[in-house]
């Protein structure tokens, strides 16, 4: 089996690489694991992402990365797997409404790799082996600060995560058939630009204790 662990950066994933025991990295026949840097944003990701798959042919990717939350349930360093993804800030706002894709009719709500405007994981229940919560999530280009705008955010998507990159996961795997998984370790609320609240270092500890065990708990199923 074949497996992608990818990131926006590689210091999301850098201490799982490091500590990752040496018979994942190609000596076992049944699993090998390796790692890819993606880049920030959907248009980065998007590239890399397609790049990837269609050149190592992965049997599972997974993009791992630390997110805002947008609800206090879910903690500091909590690690989430997201189950569906929506494009948060493709569309525009006029006359104090927000209106995606969807809504101004350039894209129908189910046309594939969209599945009534959002992007689910159809192989969540496979790979989930690990049983993380799940929750929705949305992608932006522009990281959401105004507090009119993340309300109108959650009145329209509920989403409990946000990232630049979840989307474009969705959509290349959802697309060209590749099995995938995002994890997201909890960083900060959604909003809060004073970065000394921020809890980086602790969500990517967390996100990358999640990994190893992962990867160790494939390894039985592969």
């Amino acid at each position: 089996m074949r497996v992608i662990i990818t990131a926006a950066t590689t210091g999301e994933w850098m201490p799982a690489f490091v500590a990752l025991p040496e018979v994942y990295r190609g000596i076992s026949q049944r699993l090998k694991v390796s790692f890819a840097q993606t880049g920030v944003g959907m248009l980065a990701s998007s590239f890399a992402l397609t790049r990837l798959v269609l050149t190592e042919k992965p049997d599972l990717v997974i993009q791992a990365g630390i997110a805002g939350s947008f609800l206090a349930d879910w903690p500091s360093a909590s690690v989430l797997a997201v189950s569906d993804e929506y494009l948060g800030d493709t569309g525009v706002f006029e006359n104090n409404e927000w209106k995606d894709l969807f809504d101004l009719q350039l894209e129908k709500k189910s046309y594939p790799p969209f599945e009534k405007r959002k992007l689910p994981n159809p192989w969540l229940g496979t790979y989930n082996v690990l049983g993380l919560p799940t929750v929705k999530a949305i992608t932006v280009n522009e990281i959401s600060t105004q507090k009119e705008r993340i309300k109108v955010l959650q009145k329209k998507y509920q989403p409990v995560l946000e990232s630049m990159e979840g989307a474009a996961l969705h959509y290349v795997c959802r697309s060209l058939q590749v099995p995938f998984l995002q994890v997201r370790a909890v960083s900060n609320r959604v909003g809060e630009r004073d970065k000394s609240k921020w809890q980086m270092t602790a969500a990517v500890h967390e996100l990358n204790q999640f990994l190893l065990q992962y990867v160790d708990a494939l390894y039985q199923i592969a």
